[in-house]
């Protein structure tokens, strides 16, 4: 355990735009006066140009981003969370989300004991801060609602940076988080998956079969993936709006 004479600032870094804002502001406002981690937990099934933008962002913030991880699943995949737990999602949300991300940073927090976490909520996402510092921990500094950043912000302030985003943003989806997020409902997004990603819709619709879970909602019915018809939308995904000018490559929710 690295020790240090400064008192612990814990930013959870995502490999999405807001969250590397986030640390960059959190190192600009707070270093010197604390000692600020970036952490990231890795899931195996996020788009891997998720790794090729979190070593951009580690030369942009100048620090190194470090790596946890729940001991009990060594190789981070949900999908090995949903098998061994035997579910996909519930009304209290997905236990990939537990083991992958809240027990980890659990973990790791009793091991450094940080004094201030730093999460990505940017400032259209004020009730998701309000119900994370309500519901999870009271210490939690919103340095992009503060600093008054959107989701576009942060994006135009790394294409500013000459960092391109994560690839998955200019593929339509709205956050750099796992392919075929099993909390999702919305048709819009899983027909977005089967068009982009058919490999993962279908291991999606496999697994969801296997375990029972309809992880899909048409009409406001709970069906499955391999039900879902090709032409049903829900309302359309938050995006972004990314310039890909500069780069030439190919990146919550709606209901």
């Amino acid at each position: 355990m690295t020790l240090s004479l400064f008192p612990t600032i814990a930013v959870w870094f995502s490999c999405g735009a807001a969250s590397a804002v986030a640390a960059k502001l959190t190192l600009d406002k707070y270093q010197g006066d604390y000692d600020v981690r970036i952490v990231n937990n890795p899931v195996v099934e996020e788009d891997p140009d998720n790794r090729r933008f979190l070593h951009d962002v580690e030369e942009w913030l100048g620090v190194r981003i470090e790596t946890a991880t729940n001991p009990d699943y060594p190789f981070p995949s949900a999908e090995e969370v949903w098998h061994r737990r035997q579910y996909m999602s519930d009304a209290n949300g997905a236990p990939c989300t537990q083991e992958l991300k809240k027990r980890v940073r659990q973990i790791w927090e009793k091991q450094h004991r940080p004094a201030w976490h730093v999460l990505g909520f940017t400032a259209e996402e004020q009730g998701r801060f309000d119900r994370f510092k309500l519901l999870e921990r009271d210490n939690i500094l919103p340095v992009l609602i503060d600093a008054g950043l959107t989701k576009q912000d942060c994006a135009d302030m790394l294409i500013k940076a000459g960092i391109a985003p994560p690839r998955i943003y200019l593929d339509g989806y709205p956050n750099a988080n796992c392919i075929g997020c099993v909390k999702a409902t919305s048709p819009t997004y899983w027909n977005l998956v089967r068009e982009k990603h058919p490999d993962v819709f279908h291991r999606r619709a496999v697994q969801s079969r296997e375990l029972g879970a309809k992880l899909v909602r048409v009409n406001n019915e709970r069906i499955f993936l391999d039900e879902l018809p090709a032409d049903a939308v829900g309302r359309p995904l938050k995006t972004m709006q990314i310039d890909c000018g500069l780069f030439c490559e190919e990146p919550e929710e709606a209901a």
